[in-house]
């Protein structure tokens, strides 16, 4: 039950609720129901058994009677059947009745001149035992078949159970009726939450949608505020600072230039401190162009018409790998509803990180699943590990193959600025299985138009 969702457990605790109920009525009603038909059969059987008992009372009284006779003239119906006991004997009307349908104790009770009254089985079948008492230790017995009684109570039985199901389904469908409504406003919070996720950062809750969780709404829609402007505050502080750092590194990139081009004229020491100063210098402004770009994915992604394959070859070309690794699944259109740029940041991030740490891509495939453009990049790599394929998409985290070549120049943010573009036209970016080396997939929604 606590693995359920809420819905769920409300829903199976109005059933369990309503069944328990059912079940309490239904046992009661029907105790009370076999109560009265038993109590009422049974009086009816005692008057009908002392009357029987003062007709052969009569009939014994007029000297030497056919006892056969006086039992046979009673009018006893198929339901009940006479057995007397004599001094001579037991005598009755039919052979499958005999001393052996009634219990010693109450012959007993009878012979002490006690009436009795008993439920027995005869022949299986149950059966409502009357005893009379006569002159002596004689007496007159009266077995009444308590079948239809039986029958009745089965049916009785059926009717509440199937009443009990049916008010058990009733509960479950006024649970399920009721927490659609009542968790309505929850939903309401996920879904809103879903589309900030996403990006969509001028989502609101209404306040006046439901007074009873006003609060929860005004709190909602504050803390909203709070993020968004802290986001905002950030987003401008990187942009910022990122811009500053242009200008003095362009300086420092002209400064390294030159000392890299004037390497012979320096002494050995000299040449390596400068190549080196001239690595990190180009390895900042790399740091500082993502940067700006991780800035930009913060702003709404701007969709057009965009032929995705020719975008993917000139990638391919920019990065000096052949125009053939690009494949456009059979019967997937070449051009998607994208933006372009963040497209062509996705391609050439995703060509790059195939480039320094998988070995080179050997695919990039395009295909278009139900409106959802599909952009694989494939590497000849040694693949990601299961540990490694959330992280990986997270700012300044390189993967295990990235800290195994320790000379790489990666900043940590190409597959997390992948990630944000991903984000922004609603889809996202992952590693999944292949046989060999990674593939890393990006999902775009709405690229089929």
């Amino acid at each position: 039950m606590t693995r359920l969702g809420l819905r769920a457990r409300v829903t199976a605790a109005f059933a369990v609720g309503a069944l328990l109920l059912a079940a309490v009525m239904a046992l009661f009603s029907y105790d009370l129901t076999r109560r009265s038909l038993l109590n009422e059969r049974e009086r009816t059987a005692v008057r009908a058994a002392y009357y029987d008992a003062a007709v052969v009372r009569s009939g014994l009284d007029t000297g030497t009677p056919d006892v056969v006779a006086v039992l046979r003239s009673l009018d006893t119906g198929s339901s009940r059947r006479p057995l007397l006991h004599l001094r001579d004997g037991w005598y009755a009307r039919t052979a499958d009745v005999g001393a052996g349908s009634v219990p010693v104790e109450l012959q007993r009770l009878v012979a002490g001149g006690k009436p009795a009254v008993q439920r027995v089985r005869v022949d299986g079948q149950p059966t409502l035992l009357v005893g009379v008492p006569l002159a002596g230790e004689l007496g007159y017995y009266e077995l009444t078949s308590l079948r239809e009684v039986e029958e009745t109570f089965q049916v009785v039985g059926l009717a509440l159970t199937a009443v009990a199901i049916m008010v058990a389904g009733a509960g479950a469908a006024l649970g399920w009726y009721a927490t659609r409504h009542s968790v309505r406003p929850l939903t309401a919070v996920a879904d809103a939450a879903e589309r900030i996720a996403a990006g969509d950062f001028a989502t609101r809750l209404d306040p006046t949608t439901d007074p009873d969780l006003t609060r929860l709404s005004t709190s909602f829609n504050h803390m909203v505020d709070q993020v968004v402007r802290r986001i905002e505050r950030d987003r401008r502080f990187a942009a910022d600072v990122s811009h500053e750092l242009r200008s003095p590194l362009q300086t420092l990139a002209a400064a390294a230039s030159v000392l890299t081009r004037r390497r012979e004229h320096q002494d050995e020491r000299t040449a390596t401190a400068a190549g080196l100063v001239a690595d990190e210098v180009a390895r900042f402004q790399r740091l500082v162009d993502d940067l700006i770009q991780l800035a930009r994915t913060e702003q709404p992604a701007h969709r057009d018409t965009v032929d995705v394959a020719g975008l993917a070859r000139a990638a391919c070309r920019e990065r000096s790998l052949p125009e053939s690794l690009v494949e456009v699944v059979e019967g997937a259109p070449a051009r998607w509803r994208v933006d372009r740029r963040r497209v062509e940041q996705i391609l050439l991030n995703l060509l790059d990180n195939a480039v320094r740490y998988g070995g080179g891509p050997v695919a990039v495939r395009l295909d278009m699943r139900d409106g959802i453009g599909v952009l694989d990049v494939d590497d000849d790599g040694p693949g990601v590990p299961e540990a490694d394929r959330e992280v990986i998409f997270d700012r300044f985290v390189r993967g295990r193959a990235a800290h195994a070549r320790a000379g790489t120049d990666g900043t940590g943010l190409g597959l997390a600025l992948v990630a944000q573009h991903a984000a922004a036209h609603g889809g996202h970016a992952a590693v999944v299985d292949r046989d060999r080396g990674a593939r890393f997939r990006v999902e775009l929604p709405g690229a089929g138009g």
